[in-house]
């Protein structure tokens, strides 16, 4: 009794730690245009995001009902160790991704390490893979594709009735505009993420047998997750920003507001059903569309494929991390006691080296634009391309 209790306490502390993770390699989801275009100061941007990232978390739980008794079976005899195992390798995944800048999903490593766990401590018979299919694999290829097009198509639009309008006053309109769209996102977030660690741990409270089988979370659940992914928000995670908001393409106020309209309105649209989508993909695609939607608009396709290589990369890489953390936690409590020391000197390696080439909020700032105008269609020969 005395280990269950154990590994449940260091499940549950380890799930936030992944959801403070969450936070801030999922920020510039919400944010990243929005301070590339200097609408919002990244301070400033961070705490808006933050405190509508909690808000969003009690907003609905049926992604966090398709991570507790979706993807894996409840009665296949999962134990508390497996998600232990599953969470050590979805953060060792963000945080080496998030030292390249690498705008990965937090939510597909969190997938693959409670896959790859399973199926190394049950097999193959602890996974629905048709939900994988459904709610995941189908959401993570359709979403950015979706988000994309309507980008492009809303960011045509905006500088279609724009093209004859002044151009600081339409630029400070779309700014506005931006700093509402990105409320929205970062309220979606919330909604979307902050739910996959609710339903880890109730997933956790299902297999040491403290609520029953399909239950929502409760509400202290609902309440530490959206802190933790709050206050991971409000750190910021400015590298990944930085590739988001200028190493895709070169956004303008217009192109800001469309794609993060478009790809909140994924977002939302997919929560209320259950997809547990990476929001990562889905603002990413809506980037590449705004880029694309605007005139003589530039996208820089090399940061695009080492983006999709690593979005290709995560499922797999995380369910390995996981499988192996599942082997030895499950040796017992010496197991998890190893795995978590393990994590824990990954994790300090890795801030280690991110010292050596710090990115932080004030340099952000300074390359951050002063004002940002809606350009007019070209009636001239268009401005050289910008170098991927």
């Amino acid at each position: 009794m005395e280990h269950i209790t154990f590994l449940v306490t260091a499940v549950i502390i380890t799930a936030l730690a992944f959801d403070f993770t969450n936070g801030f390699h999922d920020t510039a989801n919400s944010m990243a245009t929005s301070i590339a275009t200097g609408a919002l100061r990244p301070k400033v941007a961070v705490a808006i995001s933050a405190v509508l990232n909690l808000g969003g978390a009690f907003l609905s739980v049926a992604v966090a009902k398709t991570i507790s008794g979706g993807i894996v079976d409840e009665k296949a005899g999962l134990s508390p160790s497996i998600v232990f195992a599953a969470l050590i390798g979805a953060i060792v995944w963000n945080l080496v991704t998030w030292l390249r800048g690498i705008p990965s999903s937090s939510s597909h490593a969190l997938y693959g390490g409670l896959i790859g766990a399973t199926i190394a401590a049950v097999g193959t018979k602890g996974v629905h893979f048709d939900v994988v299919m459904t709610k995941i694999i189908i959401p993570a290829v359709a979403s950015p594709i979706v988000a994309g097009i309507a980008a492009w198509g809303a960011t045509r639009l905006a500088f279609l009735l724009t093209r004859r309008a002044d151009e600081k006053t339409s630029a400070k309109g779309f700014k506005i505009g931006q700093i509402a769209s990105a409320m929205l996102v970062s309220v979606a977030h919330g909604t979307n993420d902050a739910q996959k660690t609710m339903g880890v741990i109730t997933l956790t409270l299902v297999t040491a047998g403290a609520v029953a089988p399909g239950s929502n979370p409760p509400l202290w659940v609902i309440l530490s997750s959206g802190l933790a992914i709050a206050a991971g928000t409000y750190i910021g995670g400015w590298r990944i920003v930085q590739t988001m908001g200028k190493g895709i393409t070169t956004i303008s106020a217009p192109q800001g507001f469309t794609a993060q309209t478009s790809a909140a309105t994924v977002i939302l649209t997919s929560s209320t059903m259950g997809f547990g989508l990476s929001t990562t993909h889905v603002c990413s695609g809506g980037i590449v569309g705004a880029g694309k939607g605007a005139p003589a608009g530039q996208v820089h396709w090399s940061t695009a494929r080492r983006m999709a290589y690593a979005w290709g990369l995560t499922l797999p890489a995380a369910a390995v991390v996981g499988g192996l953390g599942a082997l030895l936690a499950d040796q017992g409590t010496w197991g998890v006691v190893l795995l978590a020391l393990i994590g824990a000197g990954v994790a300090s390696w890795i801030y280690v080296v991110s010292r050596r080439a710090p990115v932080t909020a004030e340099t952000l700032d300074a390359t951050a634009a002063p004002v940002e105008a809606a350009a007019p269609a070209p009636t001239t020969t268009p401005p050289a391309p910008v170098a991927a």
